[in-house]
């Protein structure tokens, strides 16, 4: 702490730091005197002489009993951080309660990422129940943890990193301009959203929505955010969480539904407001989770990072530089979260960073092989696995998407419940985990970049098994081959995403302007968009001549040229 002092105050302490001119309140017991929560109380009244004038004698007694029950609840070292600010601005005692109580209950993480993250109670308390630690068996990468050894981080992690990035830029907004008027239940409404975007995730993450899902219930078009809105709801319930001592969420919960799951795009067709949990006045709160405008948002921040780290890729993004340049500026009648002019480059760095982790990580070869292989396992074993849910109901893997009481049950430790059975009906399936575990994988027969999306790839599994003379070729068939096509871009499809980001400049912060790609660099890509088709043969058997002589005839494919 620098140059301190220490004054004891009953079975507490106050710590008092002339460097960072921050008070402290430290209670080293689980129980506080009449004696401590008087001193207590005088403390945080005489940091701006408020003694008689926000707090009424009537009510100091009342506070006096609240700290001691508060304290007492408590079984390790509690921290009251009382800044100058907070206690000036706040007139009501029970406001001033609410204002010790969440910093009281502050919890303190220690991440790789982002460092020490101090969380408040209403968050830490929706770590601390089973629908969000279920996160803590959820790979992150999915099958990547397969081939890539420090792939091992999970959603849970990223899911605190992202409530806390989405803290840290509503705050440094509400810090710069406080014309916005962004309140703390802005603030705490934007973090649970991100703590909380990724509550939907399955098996594997994207394994479970983008491949399994489509497989068994093709009629179904289910996403991991509309799970997340309903196991947050589920969540919600079950815990019997609320908001600042009696008060329900109730009134702010469509305003973090929204933020989870936004509209796309954030304009809508007629011009009117598409959102009812916040006004069109604070239309940036919906750029900091999601960003359907141009897909700069703080979920992609925390898995840049840290996606890079465990990976061993460099991240050349700096999150925090961009922190400290935004600003909000009104574009065409609606506030949008703004960076500086010369910040230009950071974003375009931003994209090749999503682009580069694309190519080298989430769509490596040998990891959209196992996806298929553990894809193939589930899709097996789906309707002999039983998960039970609400009211006693069982529930497959593919209809547990539908009770959450089920889907909470359904974690990564799927692929051990497979592979350690011992029923006939998951033979099968278990088969399949076995050679993923022993390398026994699908063999990659080639793959390459395609302008135009592949649309016949039964066509193409034809092709490759195709006989034109050659005997060698003629031993596949086109069941023996998968064909994947993958949509890579920078994040808008065909589009420059940087076309629809905001500039200001340091002349005049308030008025915010387009720049056009020309202008920044002539190596600027003029296409956004491309196909990457990858083929695999799911046969384990077949040597590599003939499956050289199977690209081969592909490539001669008149159809590809």
């Amino acid at each position: 702490m620098g140059d301190e002092y220490v004054r004891q105050v009953g079975r507490g302490q106050v710590v008092e730091s002339f460097e960072s001119q921050e008070e402290y309140v430290v209670f080293t017991r689980p129980v506080v005197t009449e004696e401590a929560s008087t001193r207590v109380l005088d403390h945080l009244e005489s940091m701006e002489g408020m003694r008689g004038d926000a707090c009424e004698e009537s009510r100091r007694e009342e506070m006096k009993a609240w700290i001691r029950d508060l304290a007492a609840g408590g079984d390790r070292q509690c921290l009251i951080l009382a800044t100058r600010q907070r206690w000036r601005q706040e007139d009501s005692p029970d406001i001033k309660k609410v204002c010790i109580m969440q910093t009281l209950l502050f919890q303190v993480f220690n991440d790789p990422i982002h460092g020490h993250i101090e969380l408040e109670p209403l968050l830490v308390k929706i770590i601390n129940t089973p629908q969000f630690q279920r996160l803590k068996n959820i790979k992150q990468l999915g099958g990547g943890y397969h081939v890539f050894p420090g792939a091992s981080h999970n959603r849970f992690e990223h899911s605190i990193g992202v409530g806390y990035l989405a803290g840290k830029l509503a705050k440094s907004l509400q810090k710069k301009q406080i014309e916005l008027h962004i309140d703390e239940k802005d603030i705490l409404c934007v973090q649970i959203a991100g703590l909380c975007h990724d509550l939907g995730h399955g098996p594997f993450s994207h394994l479970f929505d983008a491949m399994f899902i489509p497989k068994a219930r093709p009629e179904l078009n289910w996403t991991h955010e509309k799970a997340s809105l309903a196991m947050f709801e589920h969540l919600l319930k079950v815990n019997n969480l609320k908001l600042h001592g009696d008060e329900s969420l109730e009134k702010d919960l469509k305003f973090i539904n929204e933020l989870i799951d936004p509209q796309d795009p954030v304009d809508s067709p007629d011009g009117m407001w598409p959102y009812e949990g916040r006004p069109e006045e604070k239309s940036f709160l919906y750029e900091i989770v999601s960003n359907k405008r141009n897909g700069i948002d703080v979920d992609k921040w925390d898995y840049f990072a840290r996606d890079c780290h465990q990976l061993g890729i460099k991240n050349s993004f700096d999150h925090n530089r961009f922190i400290k340049f935004a600003r909000v500026c009104k574009v065409k009648g609606r506030w949008q979260i703004c960076t500086r002019e010369q910040e230009v480059g950071n974003l375009y760095d931003f994209f090749h960073t999503r682009n580069c982790l694309h190519r080298r990580a989430y769509q490596h070869k040998v990891k959209n092989i196992v996806e298929t292989m553990i894809t193939e396992a589930f899709v097996s074993a789906d309707n002999h696995l039983q998960f039970e849910g609400s009211n006693g109901k069982m529930c497959t893997m593919s209809t547990a998407i539908e009770d959450m009481v089920a889907y909470t049950k359904l974690t990564d430790n799927v692929f051990e419940q497979i592979l350690f059975s011992t029923s006939m009906e998951l033979a099968g399936a278990r088969e399949i985990l076995t050679n993923i575990l022993s390398r026994r994988l699908y063999k990659c027969v080639g793959q390459f970049y395609s302008a135009n999306e592949i649309q016949d790839t039964m066509a193409m599994c034809g092709e490759l098994a195709g006989d034109q003379g050659n005997p060698q070729v003629n031993k596949l068939k086109p069941g023996d081959f998968i064909v994947k096509v993958i949509k890579m871009n920078y994040g808008l499809k065909e589009k420059n995403p940087i076309d629809h980001v905001r500039f200001y400049r340091k002349s005049d912060p308030t008025k915010a302007f387009e720049i056009p790609s020309g202008q920044v660099s002539t190596l600027i890509p003029g296409h956004f968009q491309e196909w990457l088709i990858q083929v695999y043969c799911n046969r384990t058997d077949v040597e590599e001549k003939i499956l050289r002589a199977a690209w081969d005839r592909l490539e001669n494919w008149p159809k590809l040229r």
